[in-house]
């Protein structure tokens, strides 16, 4: 049977509010209701008088989506720590170190530069959970919301704070450049995005000679052929450079994915193989490794050996750490490249992530450029379909059958995934299996079963992995 992923809510996605900046949810208008009823949610909670840590990217349209939300946030009485451009992990922990009430960061993450959006914290410096961010929602259409209006001393002010970059940058080092070769011959893929001036203020301090690419935006080119979401652009670079490994983050620093010296993706289910492995060992893993349904079956079958279990849970970084909360794992990730190890750090940080990667495989002995193929990972196919119902996808006739067909004859060594994509008109199907003769077979048969059973036209996009 298919494994269904959660639906979004209609404002907020798995990773806040998204959309064309200027146009549909993200209007300056929309960033100024969501800033005010953001303020009536703590207060209504028993903050006073909030404090908010506000930080964005690099894209065009931050200042004026930034200014916005700023504005609602004040007028509704809450003030605001401005700390410019910085990586969304350092708004988390401008929360923590600051002792704010909360947090704000206006990114879009790895989508196009005409995307932006807003992602609200708690005073964890974690995202809001489904029912937080529900409530929210719900304050824009209360009549309260509107008659909300603090005057005089009452209304919020800015303290602008952009030494805080320098205090995150010093403490991402401190935390988690454990044990590296500071001679590693490393180059760095920014996506020209918020950690364009933190990777070199870190990676420098911690290795010779880092080649930092990628990393002079221009509000137009965040993610623009380079980052996570265009690895080819970083795997070029590497086998030009003859480098060993490279690194590269998205446009807001909180994932990051690496290639190894013969330009070969290593991504985030490789890392938490190494990680969990590392930290299993050190005794600081707890009760195992939370991982994404989209994470590949190689590895729970590679943990699995070590005698180290693997807890599913939906796609989004706040379900991996509601996940590791509720069974008390301190590991946890997507394969996308977000790794959470809270004994180290509490949200998704690439560079967190990539400093504590690079010493575990240094602690472990571990030859990078080995990884991939020891991994083995088992081939899938992807298949996006355009579907404005999302909701109703599995209960169109004849879809569910399909779906239940492919599975019994993948048997246990196989899987077929449904999710819908929480920001656009999709639904992805995924199919996964041990051998390429069951996958092609298996998946062709599902996929124009689905087409013509529920009258849905395929994307003519087609992503296979190791296959």
């Amino acid at each position: 049977m298919a494994e269904p992923e959660r639906f979004s809510r209609c404002l907020f996605g798995t990773d806040g509010v998204r959309d064309v900046a200027n146009w549909g949810l993200m209007t300056p208008e929309m960033a100024l209701r969501l800033g005010r009823s953001y303020v009536l949610f703590l207060i209504e909670r028993g903050v006073s008088r909030p404090t908010i840590a506000l930080g964005r990217d690099t894209r065009r349209s931050g200042p004026m989506i930034e200014s916005a939300l700023a504005s609602g946030l004040l007028s509704a009485g809450a003030d605001v720590v401005s700390l410019g451009v910085i990586p969304t992990p350092g708004v988390s922990y401008a929360v923590r170190q600051t002792a704010c009430d909360g947090g704000a960061v206006v990114s879009a993450s790895h989508n196009p530069f005409e995307y932006n959006g807003i992602k609200f914290l708690g005073r964890d410096g974690c995202k809001l959970g489904d029912e937080d961010e529900a409530q929210i929602e719900e304050y824009l259409a209360d009549v309260v919301f509107d008659e909300w209006r603090p005057t005089g001393s009452s209304v919020g002010t800015i303290i602008h704070r952009p030494e805080i970059l320098r205090s995150y940058t010093d403490w991402v080092r401190k935390t988690c450049c454990l044990e590296v070769d500071p001679g590693l011959s490393l180059i760095v893929d920014c996506a020209n995005g918020a950690a364009s001036r933190a990777a070199g203020m870190i990676l420098g301090s911690c290795f010779e000679n880092p080649r930092i690419i990628a990393d002079s935006p221009e509000m137009y080119n965040i993610n623009d052929g380079c980052g996570v979401v265009h690895l080819d652009h970083l795997s070029s670079k590497v086998l030009e450079g003859g480098c060993r490994i490279g690194m590269a983050l998205d446009g807001d620093a909180d994932r990051v994915l690496f290639v190894d010296s013969k330009g070969r993706a290593i991504d985030g289910d490789i890392m938490l193989w190494v990680l969990g492995r590392w930290l299993a060992g050190e005794g600081r893993l707890g009760t195992g490794v939370v991982a994404t349904v989209m994470s590949n079956q190689a590895l729970e079958e590679h943990l699995g050996k070590e005698g180290i279990k693997v807890t599913r849970c939906p796609v989004g970084d706040r379900y991996v750490l509601e996940a590791m909360r509720s069974t008390d794992s301190r590991l946890g990730g997507e394969q996308s490249g977000h790794i959470i190890a809270s004994d180290f750090y509490s949200t998704g940080d690439g560079l967190c992530s990539a400093l504590l990667f690079l010493s575990a495989c240094s602690r472990l002995g571990e030859d990078v450029d080995t990884l991939v193929d020891r991994f083995g990972r088992y081939p899938q196919i992807l298949r996006n379909f355009h579907c404005i119902d999302k909701e109703n996808f599995l209960n169109r006739p004849g879809v569910e059958n399909a779906i239940e067909k492919a599975s019994r004859e993948l048997g246990p060594s196989g899987r077929v995934l449904v999710r819908p994509s929480g920001t656009e008109p999709l639904v992805r199907v995924l199919v996964e299996a041990k051998d390429n003769a069951t996958l092609g077979a298996v998946s062709e048969s599902l996929f124009i079963a689905i087409k013509n059973a529920g009258k849905l036209n395929p994307d003519e996009t087609k992503r296979e992995v190791n296959a």
